[in-house]
């Protein structure tokens, strides 16, 4: 196969996968009202399955960098990929929320690998010039994929019980894996790299010394606090709130989150692209002002009149996956290919120990004392701080060869 072509088809193959795997993660929230009923917990213990499986995704995830930059990648995807799909299939056997419990946190370290590997082998293939293009194509499956999860959860969990979606999710990740392994041929680390591997780039205890990638790993942690949170709760918040039937508010969650993530992050990735041609900066830029700007609708959300929920909500989510691309790139572009696995690893911990692993318990927990809109309205604070650091953060961008050449040129 040609190179060009191997990258195209590595591209599609991971965002298909990528699919799926935010498929299977939404499902969850998806018939998360079913599931309380059935095992008789509350908001908080609801919101702990989701904070046991970025548990255990953010605890394996050091591991897993390490290994992705010593090992071949395609095979440690392909397992990743069997992991999850057997975890998910493995929901039949779940009869207690004990058993629930495990079986998400089992997920988690298969979705680890995968979330990992993915964009790190992705940055072999394509140049700087290119990432921001190719990560908002491959980021763009996770709204996608969370907005599916919601209307599969919802459709078939309200006709077919709690545990059908999960059944359905599983199958698609076994098939793409397979054809991953047969077609794709793994590039060479650090083949389609610029920028020079000095010390804070290319060495692990160099990373600790990199301020471009700890104000994007701490901008996206508190990003990731908010949707995390937000995530795990809105459809059952527009149940409550509205009093209508689970199938439509899991609909509604779901055309919101599909129809905004495909558009706001084309139009992120857009945006920040024609913004770097003549400010480097621009990656932090538009991933700060996509946490401000929902800010003010994510107010009328939670705590203004009724008849502007819906439409504020699909305000809200448009601001917040403006920076899907771009700040995903900030991350990539900071670091070098040697340890490019693992300061993903680092971040994926980092972003998870402070953002949605904590958060759907902590929100739940406000709920169940002061109701529904007061846990969720902490996710607003959580914003301001990422759009801050992000600011701060933005002094720090590597200045890229291909953007100097350019300016140079004119």
């Amino acid at each position: 196969m040609k190179p060009l072509r191997t990258a195209g088809l590595a591209l599609f193959l991971l965002a298909s996968l990528n699919l799926f795997n935010f498929i299977d993660r939404y499902v969850l929230p998806g018939v998360q009202p079913l599931i309380q009923r059935e095992f008789h917990i509350d908001f908080a213990e609801a919101g702990t399955l989701t904070s046991a499986f970025f548990l255990t995704y953010m605890l394996i995830a050091p591991l897993t960098g390490w290994l992705g930059d010593r090992l071949p990648r395609k095979p440690l995807i392909v397992a990743g990929a069997l992991l999850w799909s057997a975890a998910t299939l493995s929901t039949a056997l779940v009869h207690s929320y004990t058993t629930l419990l495990i079986r998400h946190s089992i997920v988690g370290i298969g979705e680890a690998t995968f979330s990992i590997f993915a964009p790190a082998m992705l940055a072999d293939f394509y140049p700087e010039e290119e990432r921001n293009r190719v990560l908002t194509i491959f980021y763009l499956t996770i709204p996608v994929g969370g907005a599916l999860g919601y209307i599969l959860g919802g459709a078939l969990g309200q006709s077919y019980g709690w545990r059908a979606p999960f059944y359905v999710a599983a199958a698609p990740g076994v098939l793409i894996a397979l054809f991953f392994w047969l077609f794709i041929r793994e590039p060479r680390r650090g083949a389609a790299d610029t920028l020079a591997s000095t010390h804070s780039r290319a060495s692990f205890f160099g990373l600790f010394s990199n301020p471009a990638y700890w104000t994007a790993t701490l901008g996206m942690a508190m990003w990731t606090f908010a949707v995390g949170g937000i995530s795990a709760f809105l459809p059952t918040f527009f149940q409550s709130m509205s009093h209508i039937t689970l199938a439509h508010a899991d609909l509604a969650a779901g055309e919101i989150t599909a129809a905004d993530g495909l558009f706001a992050t084309i139009a992120g990735g857009w945006i920040a692209q024609i913004w770097l041609r003549r400010n480097h900066r621009a990656l932090y830029y538009v991933s700060a002002w996509s946490a401000l700007l929902a800010i003010p609708f994510g107010v009328l959300v939670f705590f203004g009149p009724m008849h502007w929920m819906v439409p504020a909500a699909w305000l809200a989510e448009f601001c917040l996956f403006l920076n899907t691309g771009p700040l995903n790139t900030a991350i990539v572009n900071s670091v070098s290919a040697p340890i490019r696995a693992t300061a993903i690893s680092v971040n994926l911990f980092f972003i998870h120990l402070l953002g949605d692993f904590p958060s759907p318990h902590l929100i739940g927990w406000v709920a169940d004392r002061h109701g529904l809109s007061a846990g969720l309205g902490i996710t607003l604070i959580s914003l301001a701080f990422s759009g801050l650091i992000l600011f701060a953060g933005a002094r720090f961008a590597p200045r890229l060869p291909y953007l100097e050449a350019a300016r140079r040129g004119h």
